[in-house]
Order: C-alpha cells, then sequence, then structure tokens
C-alpha cells in the first residue's frame, strides 16, 4: 500500500515522499521508530491492522499505541475471505458450523501463526458462533495458505488478495467474505451476515500515523492530501482490485476506528486466550 500511496502523496504535497520498510515484529520496530521521530510531519508510519492487535496481545511494547501517535487518516479495509479446500465437506458457512458443532475442536483452520490476523478472524467466528475450532499456525500466510490448497488443513481466513488466484484456478471455495458487503472481484461470494453470521466484521486495513506531538495544521494538511491522492480513479481500482475499499477520512474517524478496533480484539484475546508466539 504504501508503494501505491507514497507517489500519489508526492504530488499532492509537492515533495518526495521515500518508502522505508521497517517489517518484521508485526509492525512494532517501524511503530518504535516513528514513535520517537520528531514531530514536524516528515515521519509518518503507514501501518496494518496489527497496529490495534498488538496492545492486547503483548503485555509491554516500546511506545504507547494511544499516546504516542497521531492519526492521520486510515487508507483501505480489505475483509478477509473465509475458503476451503474443494474437497472439504462443507459447501457455505452455515455447512462449516455445523460440522464444527457435531465433531467440536476437530475442524481445523489454519493461520500464518498465534496472534495474526487470519488467527484472529478464526478466532471471532468460532466465539460468535459458539463452536471450538482447532487451529493450527503457520509461519506465516503463504505456508497456511499453501497447506490449505494441498487439503492438509480444510479451513483458512484468507487474505482477500492472496487468495483470489487459486479460487478463480478453482484450488479454494469461497464460502463467505468477512466485511459487511460483497467484493467486486468476488461478486458471487456472500458476506457473512448473509450467511447468518451476526455482529461479525473482520477487516485488515491500513492507516497513516505521525508522532504525537505533530502540530494539527500539519497532520490536517497531511490527511487532506491522502484523500486527494486515494481518491484517485488508480488508487480505487488498485484497492479494490485487493478485495478492498478506499476508506480515507478524517483524523477524528480515523482515531474512532482504531480505538474501536482495539477495542475489539482486546475482547476476541483475552476471551480466547490467545497469546503471540
Amino acid at each position: 500500500m504504501a508503494r501505491l500511496l507514497s507517489p500519489l502523496l508526492s504530488q499532492e504535497l509537492g515533495q518526495r515522499v521515500v518508502v522505508d520498510n521497517r517489517s518484521g515484529a508485526g509492525g512494532r520496530i517501524a511503530a518504535d521508530l516513528v514513535a520517537k521521530s520528531e514531530p514536524d510531519g516528515y515521519t509518518l508510519l503507514l501501518d496494518a491492522s496489527s497496529f490495534a492487535i498488538n496492545p492486547a496481545l503483548y503485555k509491554r511494547l516500546p511506545y504507547d499505541p494511544i499516546g504516542s501517535f497521531a492519526p492521520v487518516s486510515l487508507i483501505a479495509l480489505f475483509p478477509n475471505v473465509l475458503v476451503v479446500n474443494p474437497s472439504f465437506a462443507a459447501t457455505s458457512v452455515r455447512d462449516v458450523v455445523s460440522l464444527a458443532r457435531k465433531e467440536p475442536g476437530r475442524v481445523a483452520y489454519a493461520s500464518g501463526g498465534n496472534g495474526t490476523a487470519q488467527h484472529l478472524a478464526g478466532a471471532m467466528f468460532a466465539q460468535s458462533m459458539g463452536v471450538d475450532l482447532l487451529h493450527v499456525p503457520y509461519k506465516g500466510g503463504g505456508p497456511a495458505l499453501a497447506d490449505v490448497i494441498a487439503g492438509q488443513v480444510p479451513v483458512f481466513f484468507a487474505n482477500t488478495a492472496s487468495a483470489l488466484p487459486h479460487i478463480r484456478a478453482g484450488k479454494l471455495r469461497a464460502l463467505a467474505v468477512t466485511g459487511d458487503k460483497r467484493v467486486a472481484v468476488l461478486p458471487g461470494t456472500p458476506t457473512m451476515a448473509e450467511e447468518g453470521v451476526t455482529r461479525y466484521e473482520v477487516y485488515e486495513w491500513n492507516s497513516v500515523f505521525v508522532p504525537a506531538g505533530t502540530p494539527a495544521q500539519i497532520v490536517q494538511r497531511l490527511s487532506d492530501a491522502i484523500r486527494k491522492a486515494m481518491s484517485e480513479s488508480e488508487s480505487r481500482e488498485r484497492v479494490s482490485s485487493l478485495g478492498g475499499t478506499v476508506v480515507a477520512g478524517t483524523p477524528s474517524e480515523a482515531s474512532k476506528f482504531i480505538k474501536g478496533q482495539m477495542t475489539e480484539w482486546e475482547r476476541v484475546i483475552s476471551s480466547g486466550r490467545i497469546q503471540a508466539d
């Protein structure tokens, strides 16, 4: 997402925006760097849904997830898609629930590791439906997806963009998307709500932050520039092709959404007694 946003943001701001990938530790390395940077508007953090997960997953963080940052704007929401191996007996979400109720702890779902977005999507689903699913963590989403395609594990709450070519090739069966509406790249796949799963929406998302203390006028200027950049047809078409929706908005809207996500994931993690690797 940073590669998409940076050239468009450069045009809006009239100065070069450089992407500095600081991957690892579920986004904590990059977040810590930005938290300790000068609050002058020249260092931005583009983070993902792990930003809202980490406070509940780790007892100690090297930064204050609320106090160390000022949200600038959300970028996009990407629902997951519940997929199964085509040989699996379930052809609908209701079938998955029925099988899980008949054999508690036997229906397995893969994830990219403990505390990942895929893991928590599955945990929230199990909690919402009152079923016991067997979580099978892998070291990354790629190996997890590969084993679901191979039939080693039947169920996966996948990243839509990663799963899409395999769905189209018939190697995976899509049962439902986890957002509040169907996605353009999978128009025939229902939402969880359509399948009878209520009060369940899960998104992987991106948002931009700056260090706390950044002057309000700078935060607003950055927010306005991001909204303009993401309103471009190139941005919307690219996000849509990945199964997402552009939601660039105001700093206050981003703050409200992120705090809500923190509350939601704290509930899921606490209820499921989930721990990081």
